[in-house]
């Protein structure tokens, strides 16, 4: 996985690795130690007796460890520095290049894998999620344009001993699900990086949380991108706090997509005559 320093990290040779490359890259460095402490706290905060686990939990859900994998959902209304994360500027002119200028944000949550937790069975992402199902996506589907990004930041060390995330190099083409014949885990590699660093990654490549075989957590929060006209995964809007849209920021509005509002009546926009217009 190629690395690049947030200072000088070139959006344009990044949307081409996650096109056409290996399918992932990592920004060093992009989150101060404070941010990833305030994220830490929280989401530890909101998950310490909850099994708030989700889709693609593998082995978890067969020998009863579901409760060593922990979600938190909606970031956006348990602390500021989430808000901060998911419009830094880097990630954002990054995401232009490969979403379009007015991407949104399709999540934004946690994945909190405790010592011993088993990690996932390998996967893609929303909106190819259940790619397994073929038969339920249109004819012709294919990989030429991208319909997601992720973004991984990390909040503790990314090692092998602390699962971090496998993924197969280049899989990201194929744009289908993977099967046992594809040897996921003799082909893979891994999203290795500090606490601060993100892994930014094209979610139809085959990926997955590994078993955390350390005695330290592995925490990441997870934000999920997409381009304006796809549904969200999340419902956001109704769990956040009351004004909070009216003082977000044009990056933020922009993400809760503000600027593409769908569906719509188009009875009431015609009579405020807002009918194509931003």
């Amino acid at each position: 996985m190629l690395k690049f320093n947030a200072e000088t990290a070139d959006p344009d040779v990044i949307a081409q690795e996650l096109l056409h490359g290996k399918g992932a890259v990592l920004l060093t460095g992009l989150f101060s130690d404070a941010q990833v402490a305030e994220a830490r706290q929280i989401i530890h905060a909101h998950s310490e007796a909850a099994d708030k686990v989700t889709h693609f939990q593998g082995q978890a859900e067969v020998d009863g460890r579901l409760n060593l994998q922990r979600r938190v959902w909606n970031l956006l209304a348990k602390g500021d520095v989430f808000a901060d994360m998911a419009t830094h500027p880097v990630i954002m002119n990054v995401l232009r290049r490969f979403l379009g200028t007015e991407f949104i944000m399709g999540s934004i949550a946690a994945n909190r894998i405790l010592p011993g937790g088993p990690g996932q069975e390998p996967h893609v992402d929303y909106p190819y999620w259940d790619m397994y199902r073929a038969e339920t996506h249109p004819i012709g589907l294919n990989a030429s344009f991208p319909m997601n990004a992720q973004v991984s930041i990390l909040l503790d060390p990314f090692t092998a001993e602390t699962g971090a995330t496998a993924y197969v190099p280049g899989s990201q083409k194929d744009l289908r699900y993977p099967t046992e014949a594809d040897d996921f885990y003799g082909n893979c590699e891994r999203m290795l990086g500090e606490p601060g660093d993100v892994a930014l990654f094209f979610g139809a490549a085959w990926h997955c949380a590994m078993p955390n075989t350390s005695d330290i957590d592995r925490s990441a929060v997870l934000i999920n991108y997409a381009p304006k006209w796809l549904t969200p995964i999340e419902e956001m809007h109704d769990a956040l706090p009351t004004g909070f849209l009216e003082s977000a920021s044009d990056s933020l509005r922009q993400l809760l997509g503000q600027n593409y509002p769908h569906p719509q009546s188009f009875d009431a926009a015609a009579a405020r005559n807002t009918i194509g217009r931003k």
